[in-house]
């Protein structure tokens, strides 16, 4: 795969042209918002198998052959041009398609209401065919040791003609926020406890979960170890039953860090008792904070290099967010940014004839738009902040990534899976 950035005067025709592509292949690749009124700086992924690089001052056959995993001797024979013949600047070199590796991705699906959204049922569908897990989020334990179920309708129908393995996601909300004294009931009173698990395996059973995931946030640092104990417990009964057990994290740089949020998640005994776990590396740009990037890569990075100190590589999904946000400025304590997709977010730029800029610390792209005579800033993901990620995965060994949440939708993020990894089935 390709990805292009549009520049001043280009078209799509000109752009397929460059790349021996056609108009109709690209569009429908990245399903795009706006195929006759392309913004400058917008991403494009060109469906090709490889891909194209134009020789910049300084590059020669052994350093470009560096930067993409193979030998010269290839990029010499593919291009039918001798390995000692200077590179003029500007010259195409096409780069055969690296070696990819195995790697499994998840994503968390949230029905709210009373039913299920027929939008949430068509993501779910069209994104299962890239995961090895689906999430419907989430069931809800209850102070007695019951749960409350989520709206499933045909998720696991889905998961199943899909090879997913249906994710049990279990949390301790109560009212839609997470309840500390409702984590200390469940992680400390046996009784309750035991039943809490004798629910899970019965409703796990009825729908065929295959992995259990606990979501257990805003604990007291006092049942830490309460919370260590009880996944130990969990993992052993649901061993038995032959299903994976997994936990979600709060993104910690350190053993020691204090907050609410992070100190009852202990990485290291996560690590050696869960079978994997997602790390929430998201939200540093969040709804209800100033605008900025949701998962900038190089807090995003801090994170996972810890992370990796505690526990297995192999056993760390880096969440990632499937939307941006739009912000209206001046950014106002106790005011709700709007979230968008990626594809909408395209969509106002194109509606307000502005450019979009990337942000190369962050990787992350962005642009500003007035409205009403409001000015809008706009953070969101595109192809180049997908794959900065994905290149960290494999820089890092990760087992691969967890998406925050299906639903809005980012037709490039697909694409680009395919092209870097082979995704891991393990349904049946």
């Amino acid at each position: 795969m390709q990805i292009h950035v549009v520049k001043s005067g280009e078209s799509l025709t000109t752009i397929a042209r460059t790349y021996h592509s056609t108009v109709q292949d690209i569009v429908e690749a990245n399903d795009l918002p706006n195929p006759n009124n392309l913004v400058i700086g917008q991403s494009i992924v060109i469906p090709i198998i490889g891909r194209f690089y134009f020789v910049q001052p300084g590059d020669s056959l052994y350093s470009i052959a560096r930067e993409f995993g193979v030998t010269p001797q290839q990029l010499a024979s593919v291009n039918r041009i001798n390995m000692n013949q200077p590179l003029n600047v500007g010259f195409r070199l096409y780069i055969p398609q690296g070696a990819k590796r195995n790697a499994e991705f998840n994503a968390y699906v949230e029905p709210r209401g009373t039913s299920v959204a027929p939008i949430l049922e068509t993501s779910a569908r069209e994104a299962a065919p890239y995961l090895t897990y689906l999430a419907p989020f989430a069931f809800q334990a209850r102070r007695d040791g019951t749960l409350k179920e989520p709206l499933l309708n045909n998720f696991p129908a889905i998961a199943r003609a899909n090879r997913n393995v249906l994710m049990m996601v279990i949390n301790n909300q109560e009212n839609d926020q997470f309840s500390d004294e409702l984590g200390r009931i469940l992680l400390t009173d046996i009784t309750i406890q035991d039943r809490f698990l004798n629910n899970i395996v019965a409703t796990a059973k009825k729908y065929g979960f295959r992995d259990i995931h606990f979501d257990f946030e805003f604990l007291r640092p006092a049942d830490r170890e309460a919370y260590n104990n009880f996944l130990r417990k969990a993992k052993q009964r649901f061993k038995r039953e032959g299903w994976l057990m997994s936990t979600a994290l709060a993104p910690k740089t350190s053993a020691t860090q204090k907050g609410k949020w992070y100190e009852g998640h202990d990485y290291k005994a996560h690590g050696e008792i869960s079978d994997f776990v997602v790390i929430m590396t998201y939200e540093w740009g969040y709804s209800g904070g100033p605008a900025m990037a949701v998962s900038p890569i190089e807090p995003v990075r801090r994170v996972l290099e810890y992370a990796i100190t505690e526990m297995p590589s192999t056993k760390i999904l880096m969440g990632q967010n499937l939307y941006g946000y739009d912000w209206t400025l001046p950014f106002v304590q106790g005011t709700v940014a709007r979230a968008v997709s990626p594809q909408q977010a395209i969509q106002l730029a194109a509606t307000h004839n502005v450019p979009i800029e990337y942000d190369t610390k962050a990787q992350a792209p962005h642009f500003r738009y007035t409205t009403e005579g409001k000015q809008h800033e706009v953070w969101f993901e595109d192809a180049r902040s997908i794959q900065a990620k994905f290149d960290l995965i494999k820089e890092l060994n990760l087992r691969g990534m967890s998406y925050w949440k299906l639903g809005l939708a980012f037709p490039q993020n697909w694409l680009l899976i395919v092209d870097n990894f082979h995704v891991t089935k393990r349904g049946t």
